[in-house]
């Protein structure tokens, strides 16, 4: 492929074309993956007879909103889950997480993580790192955690020690967050819910499915989960929900996270929705092409700094659980760079420099590369990692797989004229 409107170096060309080279049989079996749920999608929006009066907009209570209950609907069936709760104030996915959390424990449970210490931004909710004003802790739910074997993987063994009738929740997270865990596939998250339900059978299995949706034929919920919770402006909104976030699962479960995100008695029937029921319907219906996209990206990326000699998680050939790939840069000046390459890669704010800062939360700087539409959109390319060993970056996203490529290729250019790269 010719590049006339950037300049890429020789080096770069070659080890693009070698990569493209060895992705085939790969991106074939994500072109597989991405009809089928595309399909499921097309069944989601025919099942719920999606018509443009669900596109109307409500206003103060939301009463009788049809389209926000259709669209409930249809990513229910597209998850398969029971129900789904999908609103567009849900300001994060650790928002929904939490509304979750609050909607289905009470005082005196037990929350069990078995997937090791939750994400950054989960553990002021649970009151684990800090006295957070409003945990979890100060509500008097208890959190205890298996943690992962040194391999990153999950520790089966001690699941069945620590499971027992008393605890309320078994909480799992798919993705690997700022680690170099493997993310799990539903494989292993059915084979956690077996353990779960046969040492508490009266447990609720949690997963975070942020970064995991539509990266398998089947979701969590169809293999064992109970509850899942995931952000709009990942995966499941297609790049094209501006904001929001979504609980599925079993559907007393999503009723009683419906009293949290209201209030109690008045639940899902109140909220309006303002006009946004086009852009949701529009963003679910991308989704699993979006999605398969993203993970296109990935893998070329990969692919790509195998070629310049760097170590990646996943491997190219390697079977994916989410669309998040790490490419171990090993000095601190070449993640800079590739972060600055990622940012000209970006349709939006191409012409900004992203430099290390100090993120509150964090115990070293953090650098950010994002030109997004929405701000803050994982689906879309972006480029983020602490400053420290083994100064790994981790990249997700790419709208499409064209620019997503291009952006791996101006990343690993950017190494190249800044001294870096081998």
């Amino acid at each position: 492929m010719i590049y006339p409107y950037f300049k890429l170096e020789d080096k770069i060309l070659s080890a693009s074309q070698q990569a493209m080279e060895q992705l085939e049989p790969v991106f074939q079996n994500i072109d597989a993956t991405t009809g089928y749920n595309q399909q499921k999608m097309m069944a989601a929006f025919n099942q719920a007879r999606v018509s443009e009066s669900h596109f109307t907009a409500t206003t103060g209570y939301g009463y009788g909103d049809r389209g926000r209950d259709t669209l409930d609907q249809v990513y229910a069936y597209a998850l398969g889950a029971e129900d789904a709760l999908v609103r567009a104030n849900f300001v994060s996915g650790t928002h929904a997480l939490t509304v979750a959390l609050f909607g289905v424990l009470r005082p005196g449970d037990t929350m069990l993580s078995v997937t090791g210490i939750p994400y950054d931004t989960l553990r002021g909710v649970l009151g684990i790192t800090e006295q957070t004003n409003g945990s979890l802790k100060e509500f008097g739910i208890d959190y205890e955690q298996v943690d992962l074997k040194e391999d990153g993987t999950p520790d089966y063994d001690a699941m069945e020690q620590r499971i027992h009738p008393g605890i309320k929740m078994v909480y799992i997270q798919r993705s690997r967050g700022y680690s170099l865990r493997p993310s799990l596939f539903i494989e292993d998250i059915e084979r956690i819910a077996e353990i779960a339900k046969r040492r508490a059978p009266n447990c609720i299995v949690m997963v975070d499915n942020c970064y995991g949706e539509f990266v398998q034929k089947e979701e969590p919920t169809q293999r064992g989960a109970d509850l899942m919770a995931g952000s709009l402006i990942k995966n499941p909104g297609g790049g094209i929900a501006p904001t929001g976030g979504y609980i599925a699962g079993r559907r007393d479960l999503v009723e009683s996270c419906s009293y949290r995100l209201t209030t109690p008695s008045t639940g899902r029937e109140v909220g309006c929705t303002l006009g946004h029921n086009r852009e949701l319907f529009l963003g679910a219906f991308h989704a699993p092409n979006v999605t398969g996209e993203a993970l296109k990206t990935a893998a070329f990326t990969s692919a790509l700094f195998s070629q310049l000699g760097y170590d990646v998680t996943p491997k190219w050939d390697e079977p994916r659980a989410d669309i998040i790939q790490a490419v171990l840069l090993r000095e601190k000046e070449a993640l800079i760079a590739f972060c600055q390459g990622i940012q000209k890669g970006a349709p939006v704010d191409s012409f900004v420099t992203p430099e290390p800062w100090d993120m509150p939360g964090y115990d070293c700087q953090v650098i950010m590369a994002a030109g997004a539409f929405t701000l803050g959109a994982s689906i879309e390319l972006s480029a983020d990692a602490p400053l420290r060993d083994p100064f790994a970056v981790w990249m997700q996203g790419g709208l499409n797989f064209h620019s997503g490529k291009l952006g791996a290729m101006l990343a690993a250019q950017s190494m190249l004229e800044q001294g870096v790269l081998p």
